[in-house]
């Protein structure tokens, strides 16, 4: 990521806009703010447009340290960064009630129905969603 993929959005907040390598489809991301601090670690600010403003490998030796954090963290699961994607698209949004549409677009899918594979796994989000409508209902 180098610094003109930092923009400021409509809501004067800034987000990360790239383009999806595979479809070519355009990605926003607001920047929460633990990923603002993360950026002021190595100060963003100060780096020129042009340049990277993270030290990130290349994804074969991203998944290579992720395999160590496992290791040493006692993780039985295979860390990727795909699933570090899956994770984003589970667990931090769709399962936190940001709305499909919003995940689909952030994750930068041309169809809804790719974005719908990420939400069948959200078992624990219908469970909760129902239990609030049974409330309603009584």
């Amino acid at each position: 990521m180098k610094g003109e993929n930092i923009v400021k959005g409509n809501d004067g907040e800034l987000w990360v806009k790239t383009y999806r390598q595979k479809t070519h489809t355009r990605s926003m991301v607001p920047l929460l703010p633990v990923s603002l601090e993360i950026l002021g670690k190595y100060n963003y600010s100060e780096k020129g447009y042009e340049e990277t403003l993270l030290p990130v490998p290349s994804n074969q030796k991203m998944n290579v340290y992720l395999k160590e954090i496992a290791d040493v963290c006692g993780i039985q699961k295979t860390l990727t960064t795909h699933l570090g994607r899956h994770t984003f698209a589970t667990t931090v949004t769709l399962s936190n009630n940001v709305p499909i549409e919003t995940v689909s677009a952030m994750l930068g899918h041309k169809s809804l129905r790719t974005t719908q594979i990420y939400a069948k796994v959200v078992e624990e989000k219908v469970s909760r969603d129902m239990a609030r409508l049974k409330d309603v209902m009584k």
